[in-house]
């Protein structure tokens, strides 16, 4: 088993076939103005020594020590077995909203963005604890399971978008349901939702639905994204802003605002909590200390373990092969021309 360290490095390996059509371009370019110099038999007599072969040898060295290099800024690890750890803690699951109303900028850079950067600083802040996340509007979307790997969470995270559920509105007790599914397979375990909404569009149900999740001793923290006084809902093309969302009946720009007693009322029936998410770093401490009133329970993870870094490797022989290039001349070899392995020799 293997993973990389530092993918983003591999658009590096892009670079070698422009290398190679480079090249390519270089000798005709050269075999171009031998022929206007002279004929290219008396050329190659001008200069005996000279190797057709070595030229091609020595770039592909060089391709090759490149590519090693590049290989090892990537920092391949390679893990030396699978085990199950046990650990303590809660299994979260992130309820975000991804409804079109989340895309109002009354808070910088945008509701949805914001949404992002709070569930990401609670997420850096956690210990050994689960998490999985859904995306709502109209209707609940799964996007990623109960899991203990952070790094594949904070991916899927700053995936989401306005135009993953079809359907609009903030449908929180669809949301609400939803997470509750993802804890089934883990009866004893302690449970929390966390809600990041704007509480706009909410439904009907979202109440009745948080007091079912108490029930089954789900706590769900609501976080409210946007400003009372609220801004429209821009539409834009290449990021550029073109016109606001208007309503079909009036013709009027609608302006979306953050409607904390909605997401105060779900917090409430679940005996949860709520705190305004605008501040990031207040967030975070209402979450640290929501979690320690939590009960903790033991649980078993599958992980690799032991991954090694390989990146050594990778670069010791770029290193030798990119050194060997430098010392490797492109005339020819006195003993490989005794065998004549590339034909190199006149025949009589």
């Amino acid at each position: 088993m293997y993973e990389l360290d530092e993918s983003k490095y591999l658009y590096l390996l892009l670079l070698l076939p422009t290398l190679a059509v480079l090249f390519l371009y270089i000798e005709f370019w050269k075999r171009k103005k031998q022929r206007e110099f002279g004929d290219l038999e008396l050329v190659k007599k001008l200069s005996p020594e000279k190797s057709n072969f070595k030229p091609a040898l020595k770039f592909g060295l060089l391709l090759f020590g490149l590519s090693m290099m590049i290989i090892g800024l990537v920092n391949p690890k390679i893990g030396t077995k699978v085990e199950k750890v046990k650990r303590e803690g809660i299994d979260i699951v992130f309820a975000i909203d991804v409804s079109k109303s989340m895309l109002a900028e009354d808070i910088a850079p945008n509701r949805l963005e914001k949404s992002k950067q709070v569930v990401s600083q609670i997420i850096n802040n956690l210990g050994s604890d689960r998490i999985g996340i859904i995306a709502y509007a109209g209707s609940a979307f799964p996007v990623l399971p109960i899991t203990t790997d952070y790094n594949v969470a904070k991916m899927f995270l700053q995936s989401m978008n306005t135009g993953m559920v079809s359907s609009q509105g903030s449908n929180l007790d669809e949301a609400i349901k939803l997470s509750g599914k993802y804890f089934e397979g883990s009866p004893n375990t302690s449970k929390l939702m966390i809600m990041i909404s704007d509480g706009e569009d909410h439904s009907e149900g979202a109440e009745n639905a948080a007091e079912e999740a108490r029930k089954i001793g789900m706590k769900i923290i609501t976080i409210g994204i946007g400003t009372t006084a609220g801004g429209p809902i821009p539409n834009k093309k290449n990021g550029v802003i073109e016109s606001f969302h208007r309503d079909k009946s009036t013709g009027e720009v609608v302006v979306t605002k953050l409607r904390p007693e909605a997401l105060e009322a779900i917090a409430k029936a679940a005996k949860g909590g709520y705190i305004n998410g605008n501040n990031t770093k207040e967030v975070v401490s209402f979450i640290k200390k929501s979690l320690n009133n939590i009960q903790k329970t033991e649980f078993e993870a599958t992980e690799m373990a032991n991954f090694q870094s390989q990146f050594q490797w990778f670069l010791g022989i770029g290193f030798f092969v990119i050194l060997l290039d430098l010392f490797l001349l492109e005339r020819k070899t006195k003993w490989v021309q005794k065998l004549n392995l590339f034909n190199e020799k006149k025949q009589k």
